[in-house]
């Protein structure tokens, strides 16, 4: 089954060094930008596919996933807990790419159960909360330690709403945001769950399979949501974008010329280009491996809603 496309796009192709692990693509339409990171190397990176203007900067920690409020600071989903980071310390080229631990506040954090933790997937839900979730970083444990989290707008982050994950990943809702979809990426789960979402209280109910990927090429990384509500989940390990309705049957696949896709998320003008982020492995590498890819997809995506807090008041007293 394949999906006729327009191109398949590699952004940075004079980018001499590719990402260890690219991670959380976001688009923003103000800027016409796009973010994305690397986590193992830190780094936040920026580009307006427009000129190919690039930058980048690196944090006192791993950050795996981000969004931003409505004035532009940035929230971070880092290795001990949610920051923020101000726009201006971003948004000045005059500044260093360094961003300092003073200047990286933190808001919240988990009682994380396990050594090594770090948070992985996040995104914002229709209303503005931005949910994440926590893994063992060394997967060669198999630990399901990790759980799912919500920061809602009064910068409260919940109790753990989701446990025993081992690899948690997937986040996605749909347009009309009365379904939040969640996934295992880890290679013992392989396994997509959509719950009913309560858009009023950010509550979540009826967890149920959605997709059992091991019946699928690859593994159930990072996804988004198009704007026919399907769920698009990049095929780790499987070289693929994998489109699936909201009654979880597969209607569409992209071949990649990566061999480990790690999330995906719309943007561009019209929101008709798919925005793909990937891993380089240890071994076997091909020259596109770590690089980051748009995707003409033949469908219209939904922009990102940015998180509904105010960001740049200082840590939550406590923290």
């Amino acid at each position: 089954m394949s999906l006729s496309i327009e191109r398949i796009e590699r952004l940075e192709p004079a980018r001499a060094t590719p990402h260890a692990v690219g991670e959380s693509p976001l688009w923003r339409d103000d800027e016409q930008a796009l973010y994305w990171v690397d986590i193992p190397a830190k780094q936040l990176h920026r580009l307006t596919p427009a000129d190919g203007a690039h930058r980048q900067w690196t944090f006192p920690e791993q950050v795996a996933c981000f969004t931003f409020d409505a004035s532009g600071t940035l929230l971070a989903g880092a290795e001990t807990g949610l920051f923020a980071v101000h726009r201006d310390d971003l948004a000045d080229l005059g500044k260093s790419d360094v961003v300092d631990t003073a200047q990286f506040h933190r808001l919240a954090a988990p009682d994380f159960p396990a050594k090594g933790m770090r948070f992985n997937d996040g995104r914002c839900d229709r209303q503005g909360r931005f949910w994440a979730g926590t893994m063992v970083q060394d997967m060669s444990l198999a630990s399901d330690a990790g759980a799912l989290f919500r920061f809602d707008a009064a910068r409260q982050l919940s109790a753990p709403l989701v446990d025993a994950l081992v690899t948690q990943n997937g986040l996605g809702f749909s347009p009309d945001g009365r379904t939040m979809y969640l996934s295992d990426s880890h290679p013992t789960r392989r396994l997509v769950w959509a719950f009913d979402f309560d858009i009023d209280s950010g509550a979540i109910s009826g967890q149920r399979l959605f997709v059992d990927m091991n019946q699928y090429p690859g593994r159930p990384d990072g996804a988004a949501v198009d704007a026919d509500g399907c769920y698009w989940t990049c095929a780790n390990d499987g070289s693929r974008l994998l489109r699936f309705t909201p009654a979880g049957a597969l209607d569409r696949e992209i071949v990649l010329p990566v061999s480990k896709p790690s999330m995906c998320a719309f943007g561009g003008r019209e929101y008709d280009t798919l925005f793909v982020t990937s891993i380089r492995p240890g071994a076997n590498a091909n020259e596109h491996d770590g690089h980051v890819f748009a995707v003409r997809c033949g469908v219209q995506g939904l922009p990102e809603t940015p998180y509904a807090g105010v960001l740049n008041v200082g840590p939550v007293a406590g923290v």
